[in-house]
């Protein structure tokens, strides 16, 4: 162990764990600032308190004693929400990514996945016995190439908005091409959740024709949780195969509440989705050409500047955090070699004179 450390320290990516600082966010998934609402607090609080006797944890599985009433209303609210047929509540977004990857594809059958999906998709679909492809990011060409060498009942996987990039697929082409091909797309909609109130698939009007959709609770919507959003028999198989639904211990009451109270918030978050958008926009229009060049193309909350190595990337991280602005380097193997990048999120509560300081710092230092 002490070997493989002392070898991640000399490559220069050794990870240490931070608290909290006093610096501008500019890096948290807060996107809606749920997160530090003190008005979900207090809604949450307030349904607690109309559930006394609920209880502190569980006490087990819901196949065993974790199921209640609360949370299988709660999914199909969830479901409506989404405007899905079923939904099935897993205790985080890697569980829900895990469960769904490693017990749908079969042995025979095939996944194809974009080069950029997040780890957790990965780390289910190794679990499987499927076939594994990947296809170069947001490239229909090398898509079709893998389609074409799929075996079995397919599964195409992508992210409506990616975690590292922050830009989105064209995903009603690939969706056509999947469906020439017989094969399923599901969508991560992590990153686009909150940005677009229920979903960016839902706002291009195409939930009816995905088969399932991945949504998290731990970023725009302040909570912790995720659900995955199918159909009826998607929802009786998980419940019968998903090993990470199965064997854990299900979410404390405290949880469920807050997730639904988060629900009621969003739906009153008008000004807030708005305030994120223009923050965005107004991001955007502040960097510099000089600047430009590092900016990957995005229309997100994530924003990044490419710096190609960890050395640079820790270096613009440290610039930033001179100046006050909370923001991190993204180092590989988080990203490849060579993708190092400093990662920006953008709120709906960040002020127009904390962008202005985050776009002059990033044109000052990009130009020296």
């Amino acid at each position: 162990m002490q070997n493989k450390l002392d070898e991640r320290k000399v490559q220069g990516n050794y990870r240490r764990l931070r608290t909290q600082s006093n610096l501008v966010d500019f890096c948290s998934n807060d996107y809606l600032g749920f997160a530090r609402s003190p008005i979900l607090r207090g809604t949450i609080q307030k349904e607690t308190d109309s559930y006394p006797l609920s209880l502190n944890g569980a006490t087990g599985s819901r196949l065993i004693s974790g199921n209640i009433t609360y949370i299988e209303e709660l999914e199909q609210q969830i479901a409506g929400f989404h405007q899905s047929e079923a939904a099935l509540l897993f205790n985080s977004g890697y569980d829900a990514n895990l469960g769904l990857f490693s017990s749908l594809p079969q042995k025979g059958d095939t996944i194809i996945l974009d080069e950029l999906i997040h780890a957790s998709i990965i780390d289910g679909a190794r679990l499987s016995y499927a076939n594994r492809y990947t296809f170069r990011h947001n490239n229909l060409e090398s898509l079709e190439g893998k389609l074409k060498q799929a075996k079995g009942i397919c599964y195409v996987v992508i992210e409506s908005v990616y975690s590292m990039d922050g830009d989105s697929p064209p995903i009603a082409a690939i969706l056509k091409l999947t469906q020439q091909y017989g094969a399923h797309l599901i969508a991560d909609e992590a990153h686009a959740f909150g940005l677009y109130p229920a979903g960016l698939i839902p706002h291009l009007g195409l939930q009816d024709q995905l088969f399932a959709r991945i949504v998290t609770f731990g970023k725009a919507l302040g909570c912790h949780g995720a659900v995955v959003l199918g159909s009826s028999l998607l929802r009786r198989y998980l419940i019968n195969f998903a090993r990470s639904f199965i064997y854990t211990t299900a979410a404390p009451f405290h949880q469920l509440a807050s997730v639904k109270m988060a629900y009621q918030l969003l739906q009153k978050s008008t000004a807030q989705i708005n305030a994120l958008h223009q923050n965005i926009a107004l991001f955007k229009h502040g960097i510099q050409q000089n600047s430009a060049p590092c900016l990957l193309q995005s229309d997100s909350a994530i924003q990044c500047l490419l710096l190609n190595s960890n050395e640079k990337a820790k270096h613009a991280a440290q610039h930033l955090q001179n100046a006050g602005l909370d923001i991190r380097a993204i180092l590989s193997p988080t990203v490849a070699q060579g993708a190092e990048r400093i990662r920006i999120c953008l709120h709906s509560y960040n002020t127009h004179q904390e962008i202005n300081l985050l776009t002059s710092t990033i044109n000052k230092f990009t130009h020296v």
